[in-house]
């Protein structure tokens, strides 16, 4: 009887375990080690569009964050500003989605993954988030993330990641977001 009761504790104990880790959060960016070595900004004035705008990095109250700034205008097929990370090994298995804190304007802003999939530059995965004027943790599922074509994947995949992007898209507008850490969960 107590190998039976010794069996059931750790099937407890292993479940108790597993299920949190399902969950954790891990941290790819927090901005504290040179971020500018790798995030770049990108514009749609690669594809002929007037957008403009920046990416810098603020430290405020002791830590470092980035802001992106800038006008996105559709004039010219164009509509978007983007800061992108390529990421140098895709998220653990069991990865279910996409964690940011920001802040920003008020407006609402996408983050845009790419994989090893989306090979042409127009590819790519999308997921909207509205940002407030206060810090807050916003968590994006994959299963909330709309491919931006027919010839890919409904859904990304974790372990086919290869970038992440916080994107102002698809509107005029004047843009302003903070993002003080980027992971996964």
């Amino acid at each position: 009887m107590q190998w039976l009761i010794g069996a059931a504790l750790a099937m407890i104990l292993a479940c108790g375990v597993a299920a949190p880790m399902a969950a954790e959060k891990v941290l790819v960016e927090d901005f504290t080690v040179q971020p500018e070595t790798r995030w770049r900004f990108f514009a749609d004035t690669v594809m002929g569009g007037v957008s403009t705008g920046r990416v810098r990095f603020v430290e405020e109250g002791g830590r470092t964050h980035a802001q992106m700034t800038g006008t996105v205008s559709t004039a010219s097929n164009g509509g978007f500003i983007q800061m992108r990370l390529d990421l140098p090994t895709p998220p653990a298995q069991g990865t279910t989605g996409v964690r940011l804190v920001v802040r920003g304007n008020d407006q609402r802003y996408f983050v845009h993954l790419r994989t090893d999939g989306t090979v042409l530059p127009w590819q790519y995965y999308q997921a909207g988030f509205d940002v407030t004027r206060d810090w807050a943790e916003v968590r994006l599922p994959f299963s909330a993330f709309e491919a931006s074509g027919a010839l890919l994947r409904d859904t990304p995949r974790a372990d086919r990641l290869t970038s992440i992007g916080v994107v102002a898209f698809g509107r005029d507008h004047e843009a302003m977001i903070e993002v003080r850490e980027v992971g996964f969960y």
